[in-house]
């Protein structure tokens, strides 16, 4: 059974930082195609923030660029988003998900989401 555990959310006033954290077990790091940030605020839809694929590309929303950075660790299988110069806009509950291929089947799965909130 695949779990995802985030971690990191908190209170932070803007400018601040945070780092999001998200574990993953009961899947190999070998099937993993892609490692995702999302991100909802209130009444909004839920966004793409960051991604980060087995070969370690990333791409990150306009909004974030040159502030938020994805990385991962594949010995901890887990995957990181170091958030700078935070701002009010990015208060929001930030969930991880994972692409994954077995025996030729794509999964994904989900987080259960960690809050974040930038005071101004």
């Amino acid at each position: 059974q695949v779990q995802l555990v985030e971690s990191g959310g908190g209170l932070v006033q803007a400018g601040g930082s945070l780092r999001l954290s998200c574990a993953v077990s009961g899947t190999s790091i070998f099937s993993i195609n892609a490692m995702i940030w999302y991100r909802q605020a209130p009444g909004k839809q839920r966004e793409l923030v960051a991604t980060i694929t087995s070969g370690g590309n990333t791409g990150y929303a306009d909004s974030v660029k040159g502030r938020f950075t994805i990385s991962r660790d594949n010995a901890k299988n887990t995957v990181y988003l170091q958030m700078n110069s935070l701002k009010p806009e990015d208060t929001a509950v930030y969930y991880c998900k994972v692409l994954t291929t077995t025996r030729g089947i794509e999964h994904n799965y989900w987080g259960q989401g960690t809050q974040v909130t930038v005071s101004s």
